[in-house]
């Protein structure tokens, strides 16, 4: 290496075991700027949640208890009630938020994919409004889709407030969709693998950080606002024998069409709604007036629904009931949300499955009662079945089920029927209940997403190895001067031992020159950074660039992992840009080490 003024000397080998952490202030305070994010997200989605149960609630009691009680008869209260909160969900969705219409959780995965995890702030109060209106005045739909948004809106807006980087607010946005599901359910590992399986679609330890802080906290605001309570009573389970395995794959199976079912007329019911040549504000209100013709004759329709789903896991329904249920359930759900009510899937789906798994496991039961338990265990996979089938996310669903019951007898039945669901499902269509709405509107999200083309070069292939650095005691007119001699932003800079010591540069010199005179000579050791940002060999482009941003500097020392000390070259933005335009526009040749540039 090239020395300004400056002798050089070998070092002794640093101890293997030497801690590799740098205290480096901006990756610190990104850090720290992240944990208090999460636990505020956490905070926002568990109260949240909350609110949404409370405003639901009170929709309930204003337009059930009291409006329907001024109507001459109960029936017509039945009929009406459900119009009416469509006839206020659709101006509120049409003049305020239009993609708080439906479920949101497609809206959630655009905004992750294509919008840079860019959510409107408005999204939080327009979908918690629609969709305590539609769900308080009957509509057939459930509380997760809902509180997913509003958490992935309220973590987005946090972050673009902030101005984060894009990566940041898509895992915030995230870390705010876990948070309301581990809210609702009372799962906090369920929330942080709905994130990680139907929203990003990848792993990293980062965003794995933030989802599991996020998810805690919301579950504990949760748990201390309405209590330690699972989701559902769920019943005694036993597996009674190893054949049992094969009644519950075929549960599995069937599962899986129940799914395919209803997202195939879903879909059909809103593209009726949408043929229809009215205001798109007044269909809601067809929606949901069919939705009270239903519930004329199948009340259990109404509503999110839980307490059905608490019968069926506990009681003993009679097969035709069953069928009615899961039956009933599916069009009521699909007018609703085609309708362009506003309301989740998640409920609806578990609902299906319970009434599913309980016919089912009865059935099974009944022909070969010496090998079968009784049917509530088949009810609660029948859940996770259903679900597994329209979303494809088996992690998930496992893992929510799990969390529910708290019992691990039930997870090999469990895992055997959310598989055989989630593989019937992708063969049947790859698309999701979640997915086929973007498709429609010609958004691929399943396609495999373009990698980055500097993420495929190292540092090292492009690093320059002979480096110009200063000493420590290097006098302060003397860097002046090794600053005109060398065209760098900033140099390197060694210690005693030839050891990195620090960094100097443009922006020390600059803070020099702004403030006070000095009551002594400066040395580089007086004015260097320290510790220096730094990165190795083997990090990618594309986390150096990430570095760059972050240190707000244009060259970067290379140091080896095992000796954090040793400077083995340096990186610039140009090698940067030069690397890209050999790998992306095919100029030059292959990556090589290069002489040191700015």
């Amino acid at each position: 290496m090239t020395r300004a003024n400056a002798g050089s000397r070998s070092a002794p080998a640093a101890p293997a075991d030497r801690p590799t952490w740098r205290p480096w202030s901006p990756l610190a305070g990104e850090t720290r700027l992240l944990v208090l994010l999460a636990v505020a997200i956490g905070t926002g989605s568990g109260l949240g949640a909350y609110g949404f149960r409370w405003l639901i609630g009170t929709v309930q009691h204003l337009l059930w208890q009291r409006g329907a009680a001024l109507l001459p008869w109960s029936a017509l209260g039945t009929l009406l009630v459900p119009a009416v909160g469509g006839a206020l969900v659709g101006p509120i969705v049409y003049w305020f938020a239009r993609e708080a219409r439906g479920h949101g959780v497609p809206e959630v995965m655009l905004a992750i994919a294509e919008q840079e995890g860019q959510i409107r702030g408005r999204v939080v109060f327009v979908k918690a409004l629609a969709s305590a209106i539609c769900i308080g005045s009957g509509g057939s739909a459930g509380r997760e889709g809902p509180i997913v948004q509003i958490g992935a809106a309220l973590g987005s807006t946090l972050g673009q407030r902030l101005k984060l980087p894009v990566s940041l607010v898509r895992t915030v946005l995230a870390s705010g969709a876990a948070g309301g599901i581990a809210a609702t359910f009372n799962a906090p590992i369920a929330g942080v693998f709905f994130s990680l399986e139907v929203l990003l679609r990848e792993f990293s330890a980062r965003a794995f950080a933030v989802l599991v802080l996020a998810s805690v906290t919301a579950t504990v605001i949760s748990r201390a606002l309405l209590g330690n309570i699972p989701a559902f009573a769920v019943p005694a389970y036993e597996l009674k024998s190893p054949w049992e395995l094969l009644f519950y794959a075929v549960l599995g199976g069937l599962g899986a069409l129940v799914a395919k079912g209803f997202i195939w007329f879903l879909y059909r019911c809103e593209d009726t709604f949408d043929a229809w040549n009215i205001p798109e504000y007044l269909k809601p209100i067809a929606g949901g007036f069919c939705v009270g013709l239903i519930g004329l004759v199948l009340p259990q329709v109404f509503g999110v629904g839980y307490e059905t789903v608490e019968r069926v896991l506990q009681d003993s329904v009679p097969l035709t009931l069953l069928a009615v249920f899961v039956v009933g359930k599916l069009v009521a759900t699909s007018l609703t949300l085609g309708s362009g009510g506003s309301g989740g899937v998640f409920s609806p789906s578990l609902f299906m499955g319970a009434a599913l798994g309980r016919g089912v496991g009865d059935v099974f039961h009944w022909f070969f009662p010496a090998v079968t338990a009784v049917s509530g265990g088949y009810a609660l996979a029948g859940m996770a079945a259903v679900f597994a089938g329209a979303a494809q996310a088996p992690i998930t669903s496992i893992i929510i089920l799990f969390e529910m019951t708290g019992d691990y007898r039930i997870i090999l039945p469990l895992m055997t029927a959310v598989v055989i669901s989630s593989l019937v499902s992708h063969v049947l269509s790859p698309e999701t209940i979640y997915t086929i709405k973007l498709r429609r509107r010609g958004i691929d999200i399943l396609a495999p997403r373009r990698p980055d083309p500097l993420a495929q070069i190292r540092v090292g292939d492009v690093m320059t190895r002979d480096v110009v650095t200063l000493k420590e005691d290097l006098p302060f007119p003397d860097f002046l001067e090794a600053l005109r001699r060398y065209p760098f932003s900033s140099l390197p800079v060694m210690n005693g031992d030839g050891r990195l010591a620090g960094i100097l540069g443009y922006g020390e010199l600059r803070d020099v020159l702004t403030s006070e005179p000095p009551d002594r000579p400066l040395i580089a050791r007086d004015l260097m950074r320290t510790p220096p940002p730094v990165c190795h060999p083997e990090d990618t482009l594309t986390d150096v660039t990430e570095t760059f941003r972050l240190a707000n500097i244009g060259r970067l020392p290379v140091v080896t992992r095992e000796e954090p000390e040793r400077l083995v070259g340096v990186v610039s933005h140009t090698d940067v840009l030069a690397a890209y335009e050999r790998l992306v526009l095919g100029r030059g040749g292959a990556g090589v080490t290069r002489r040191q540039t700015m």
